[in-house]
């Protein structure tokens, strides 16, 4: 898993006793006739009211069938007025009081969102639109995604600060570990969440959690300095380290069935193998927090970390020693991703640009390009060339990264996202913000986009697309000309 900012102000260890009262807010439902659809894309164009502020907007616990429903213009997914979300709020709760409805009540895990399924769905102004009036090959992708039915389990709402997630590899089960020390093993599906097993494995918060490839154990670390290797069915302990490291542990990869490596706060990495007592091997190359650590699944011949200071740093595993790094930057380097068959390394940085490196050549990049202006904190990759990134902003975006350019909006946090994580069938996605709340993403269609030649200039219209997966939709970009050919 890669790092987080475990200073933030809204951190909240196991002293802290205060409930905040989360308030969802429903999407807005367009039921609209094919007649009244020149008025509406008129009223889109011009009107300001269906914005939201991309930063702080809360996405309701709905399905994937009424994520299109939704319909709002981003001109800028990082400026955007606050106003329109307390009138989003306003109309919510004058909807809940017609319905008998309590205003801003929560939805909690066990439910999806789903009606009864007595009312019939509301007709979508996106279903009226044919995806062939568009040049770009990637938006027609997105438009024909997006009329398809898609579900997602429900959001998980928490008692307390979720600092990381991990999925099970073989099984519908995700880990969450919180700011306790507890381990919450969740069943998640479609129709609602369970709780199955919480494990109290640590005195302190937890900073990762990581299950090993083949689902059996599950590896913990806590701000104690502690490390903890579970049987994930029975939840106990096959192994027990106290004093893993001098400080906490900032970030973990597991590399195999027995083999991990850990990361602290001030720069010591540590190789470890479940059926060893102490460490296979400690190294200290660097003077900051390790932010990630990263290696190839194939060879796994060498372990790479970045850091805090700026440095890429790569260890040779099997000489158990430094093996090249590269020059510093002037920026926290965060995350970091293989691509193109694991030949290319992209690493992200806390300024929002992205450096990409051929692999074996470290010690400088080859290409580079900038992204969004948030802080790049997280990057999961989903196919070989694209990857979901999250960051202080709270949008979880698709990159493309070689070559590098946005596709859109995956999905969207009230508050910064900390964790961010891929099923083991690479169908959803998980993430958490400092509301609690775990969110997951369908990210199934991201399997068509790999194959689409993509312009050499990139659409500007699509680095404010929200893609099929989030609980919005711009109407002026998908359906501007719609009226004049009717």
């Amino acid at each position: 898993m890669f790092g987080r900012n475990f200073q933030s102000p809204y951190f909240r260890d196991s002293d802290d006793s205060e409930e905040e009262e989360e308030i969802d807010l429903a999407p807005y439902i367009l039921a609209v006739r094919p007649d009244d659809l020149e008025g509406l894309v008129e009223y889109l164009s011009e009107g300001e009211d269906v914005s939201a502020p991309a930063e702080s907007f809360d996405m309701p616990n709905a399905d994937e069938s009424s994520d299109s429903d939704d319909t709002y213009e981003v001109e800028d997914d990082s400026q955007m007025s606050d106003s329109s979300l307390d009138s989003d709020s306003d109309g919510q709760a004058e909807e809940d009081a017609a319905n008998g409805n309590k205003p801003g009540a929560a939805q909690g895990s066990t439910s999806n969102g789903e009606g009864t399924g007595e009312e019939a769905p509301a007709r979508r102004v996106i279903d009226d639109y044919d995806e062939d009036m568009e040049e770009d090959e990637v938006i027609k992708a997105i438009i024909s995604e997006i009329k398809k039915p898609r579900s997602k389990p429900p959001d998980i709402q928490t008692e307390d600060f979720v600092v990381d997630l991990s999925f099970h590899p073989c099984e519908d089960i995700l880990a969450v570990g919180t700011s306790v020390g507890d381990v919450l093993m969740y069943r998640y599906a479609n129709d609602a969440n369970v709780l199955a097993a919480t494990h109290e494995l640590h005195t302190k918060a937890i900073r990762c959690v990581e299950f090993v490839p083949d689902g059996k154990s599950l590896i913990s670390t806590g701000r104690e300095r502690s490390i903890v290797v579970m049987d994930a069915e029975t939840g106990k302990f096959k192994r027990f380290w106290e004093s893993a490291h001098d400080e906490p542990v900032y970030s973990m990869t597991v590399l195999g069935e027995h083999l991990f490596a850990t990361g602290d706060d001030d720069g010591e990495v540590k190789l470890w193998d479940v059926r060893e007592r102490n460490a296979v091997f400690s190294l200290r190359p660097v003077e900051d927090f390790v932010s990630s650590l990263l290696a190839n699944q194939h060879q796994q011949k060498y372990l790479l970390l970045t850091s805090g200071d700026g440095l890429l740093t790569t260890i040779n595993i099997a000489q158990r020693k430094m093996y090249v790094q590269s020059e510093p930057y002037e920026e926290e380097l965060n995350c970091m991703g293989m691509f193109k068959r694991e030949s290319k390394l992209v690493v992200g940085t806390s300024k929002g640009n992205y450096y990409t490196y051929n692999w074996g050549q470290f010690a400088y990049h080859c290409d580079a390009f900038t992204g969004p202006s948030a802080s790049a904190n997280r990057m999961v990759p989903i196919t070989e060339q694209i990857a979901v990134m999250a960051g202080e902003d709270g949008i979880l975006r698709a990159m493309h990264m070689v070559p590098g350019r946005v596709l859109g909006i995956v999905g969207q946090h009230s508050m910064a996202v900390d964790t961010l994580d891929i099923s083991g069938s690479g169908e959803l996605i998980a993430s958490s913000s400092h509301d609690n709340d775990v969110r997951f993403w369908n990210v199934k269609y991201f399997e068509d986009f790999d194959g689409i030649k993509y312009n050499s200039k990139p659409d500007k219209r699509m680095l404010r697309h929200n893609l099929p997966s989030s609980q919005r939709t711009n109407a002026k970009d998908f359906f501007a000309g719609l009226g004049d050919d009717e």
